[in-house]
């Protein structure tokens, strides 16, 4: 960076200024709503870093850019203004159309638009976003700077506490943090809303403190330039004013989050002395003229793979074991050859099995410490950095805890592999606080999530395989204990040597034409010892397998159907797993068998796995009386047409 701005930059950066302030208060007002308060105190600083930084207009994805974050999403028209005027977009459209239905300039900034790496509006997330992208710097061997925008009140957030330690563990010198302090949050005074001490904190935590006015060009540039400099994380405090540069508007909070009306609009551009064509914008609004913007999604490097493990029977491995072998392989196989794998963990490296990857290749391990959706965010911004990225924790953390975090990674189409962990009433003593019984129904709710849920430790080894070159976000379960390897009907591993995973394609793991139960996961092996004591006793039952929660084999499920009697079997809230996907299937397809649940129903207790699912009727006894039952009354109420449907091979 130049040594100084000279007077003709300073000028022409205080002409855009002044016009963005125009098209601020115009986009608000022409949309009714928004946010012109702190996108005026916060103007000074998007300008100078998207003007400065090394980012440019006609290739604003190029792989050397600088990253800018705007933590404080609500700042759009600010953005939106600054990045229009400087030449990423018409600004005119972005004035017209902002929050308009259809158009890319939302209500809060999205990385839909050119300029805007990270889709943000809950507060707190971007500074760790910010932490994503620089250590995906350090990951990748790249010297670009990370900048991360902020408000004042979103500080007492405890993600941002999160970031900060993290920031400084990790050496993240290449990122620079500006605070717009204006001293202003929505309901009032930041020191009666919620008192903080903002540098003081990022001074603890081992950050240099920059304190500057907001609003001089000259020396909120020589402050960047500074911190630029320095070998560990900078933040600036810049000192502003709520609304800066309308005097009526000036230190009002209620200006924060309200657009001007009619005569509000009139007096502030009159005291700016600018116009704007408002019939052409009304116009073009009421035409929905506003650009599509189609920024490339980053597609992930080839892995090799690796050939899969096969685990004999009753050889006691495990799925979480399995997944740390694999993880092992495919580091050994990719890293050499320059293509990242990153592990990330949150304090929990043995139990997740990520500890030995973390001793061979440290420098590809991130241990994020007890700060889950912190790491949760680095994660998906790494994982949209073009690292294969995986995510291991406890389901209660990874998934439950942090399901906001995952929300954002989800808008932000990363590219995430969670491993969830000690999943359901398997992980036993440690008690209902930690069995993550509802898993299916909080991933349900994201639109680009995809679950899997491995039966045993043969199939958890294909499907991290698999997995490892998929595009989006996936959920992989597992339970805590160490699942038996699955036989077939012969002895041998039903998941071994010829099993390719596919994605979608149930497993029949027992044939049977009187009645099906349809399990995952954990419980697959209890499903199949079920099947034996029936079978033993004349009862014809199918077994499937379904390790696709969201993407049910239906020609699979039809074929159970068939047989007039469905019960699903699964270690997940009965009201939100696979008994409600099968339910969905079996109604939207018009089938009716008998069809039953079984599955949590209410929180667990802290004892065995053996004991917790006596309790709630999920151990093989309590299971087989209930199948007993419901194969009794098909056959007395005559549902079964005998004869009419073919058995299919174990791999159907």
């Amino acid at each position: 960076m130049e040594e100084k701005l000279s007077e003709e930059e300073v000028r022409e950066l205080q002409e855009i200024a002044k016009e963005a302030r125009g098209d601020i208060l115009t986009m608000t007002w022409l949309a009714g709503s928004g946010h012109p308060g702190g996108s005026m105190s916060s103007l000074e600083m998007v300008l100078l870093v998207y003007a400065k930084a090394n980012v440019d207009p006609s290739s604003p994805f190029k792989e050397d850019r600088d990253r800018i974050v705007i933590s404080h999403g609500h700042i759009s028209p600010a953005v939106y203004a600054v990045l229009g005027r400087l030449g990423f977009f018409d600004v005119e459209q972005a004035v017209a159309t902002f929050r308009l239905a259809g158009s890319p300039f939302e209500g809060h900034v999205t990385s839909k638009v050119p300029g805007v790496e990270w889709s943000t509006g809950n507060l707190g997330q971007g500074l760790s976003a910010g932490c994503g992208f620089a250590l995906a710097a350090k990951i990748k061997g790249m010297s670009y700077h990370t900048f991360v925008l902020m408000s004042d009140g979103e500080q007492t957030k405890g993600q941002v506490a999160e970031a900060r330690r993290f920031a400084v563990k990790y050496g993240l010198k290449d990122l620079t943090v500006l605070i717009d302090y204006n001293k202003l949050q929505i309901s009032g005074p930041i020191q009666e809303i919620m008192p903080q001490r903002i540098k003081e904190d990022y001074l603890a935590d081992g950050w240099e403190v920059l304190e500057v006015d907001g609003h001089d060009l000259q020396a909120l540039y020589q402050a960047i330039r500074e911190a630029m400099k320095k070998e560990v994380p900078v933040a600036i405090l810049a000192h502003t004013t709520m609304g800066k540069g309308v005097s009526f508007m000036e230190d009002r909070n209620e200006y924060h989050g309200r657009a001007l009306n009619d005569q509000e609009y009139e007096a502030a551009m009159r005291e700016l002395g600018l116009r704007r064509d408002i019939e052409r914008l009304k116009a073009l609004r009421d035409k929905r003229d506003y650009p599509f913007f189609s920024p490339p999604r980053r597609v992930l490097p080839k892995v090799e793979v690796g050939e899969p493990r096969t685990y004999a029977p009753k050889e006691k491995v495990g799925n979480r074991k399995a997944w740390g072998r694999v993880l092992l392989d495919l580091a050994e196989l990719n890293i050499p050859r320059g293509i990242p794998i990153v592990a990330l963990d949150c304090d929990l490296a043995s139990s997740v099995r990520v500890e030995d990857f973390g001793k061979l290749y440290p420098d590809y391990f991130v241990e994020g410490g007890v700060q889950e959706h912190n790491t949760a965010t680095v994660a998906g911004v790494l994982s949209k950095e073009g690292i294969v990225t995986f995510f291991a924790d406890f389901g209660v953390f990874g998934i439950d805890e942090v399901y906001n975090q995952q929300r954002l990674n989800d808008i932000n189409q990363t590219n995430l592999k969670v491993i969830a962990t000690h999943v359901g009433l398997d992980v036993g003593q440690d008690g209902h606080t930690h069995h993550c019984i509802d898993y299916l129904g909080v991933v349900r709710n994201l639109f680009g999530f995809k679950v899997i849920v491995p039966a045993d430790p043969n199939q958890a080894d294909r499907v991290i395989r698999w997995v490892a070159n998929q595009e989006g976000n996936f959920v992989i379960t597992m339970g805590r204990e160490a699942e038996p390897v699955i036989e077939d009907e012969e002895g041998r591993p039903f998941f071994g040597h010829d099993y390719k995973f596919q994605y979608g394609k149930g497993d029949l793991l027992r044939k049977g034409t009187k009645g099906a139960l349809i399990t995952m996961g954990p419980l697959a092996h209890r499903a199949v010892k079920v099947w034996q004591m029936l079978r033993q006793e004349g009862y014809d039952l199918l077994v499937v397998n379904i390790s696709c929660p969201f993407d049910l084999d239906q020609d699979l499920l039809a074929f159970a159907a068939s047989t007039g009697l469905v019960v699903t079997y699964e270690d997940h809230h009965v009201e939100t797993g696979l008994g409600a996907e099968v339910a969905k299937f079996l109604a939207e397809s018009g089938l009716s068998p008998r069809f039953r649940r079984l599955g949590v129903t209410s929180y667990g207790l802290s004892g065995t796995p053996e004991e917790l699912y006596k309790s709630q009727g999920l151990d093989e006894v309590s299971v087989y009386k209930v199948l007993k039952e419901e194969l009794r009354r098909c056959r007395t109420s005559n549902r079964f047409t005998e004869g009419s449907f073919q058995i299919l091979s174990p791999n159907i």
